[in-house]
């Protein structure tokens, strides 16, 4: 499988990653952080998952499809976390919900194109 029909995908995904890491550090600087905990932690697991994604698929591997629904899965849980403080004005989570929804769809149609 070539990495470059996926290259959108894996774009996608680096921007995901970047934007969530950008979220889980605003959200530090919120000054009810503790309100803010699951918004952090699923802020870094879904870049770190991001990030794996985009690797996986630049190398060709035949598990970049399964990684791609897991990535889906985390980025959807994301957005639904981020789009609850996204609700209260927090732009940081508005847009990493918007680029999580972005990157979920990218995945699922990745994973049914392999």
């Amino acid at each position: 499988m070539s990495h470059q029909k996926f290259q959108d995908c894996i774009d996608v995904c680096v921007a995901c990653a970047i934007a969530c890491s950008h979220c889980a550090t605003e959200c530090l600087k919120e000054e009810e952080v503790k309100m803010m905990r699951r918004c952090i932690q699923l802020d870094m697991e879904c870049a770190a998952i991001c990030r794996s994604a985009a690797e996986v698929m630049s190398l060709g591997s035949e598990y970049s499809s399964q990684l791609c629904k897991i990535c889906a899965d985390a980025c959807n849980a994301c957005a639904e976390e981020c789009e609850k403080h996204a609700s209260m004005g927090m732009d940081h989570c508005r847009e990493c919900a918007e680029a999580c929804r972005r990157c979920a769809e990218a995945c699922v149609q990745m994973a049914r194109a392999a």
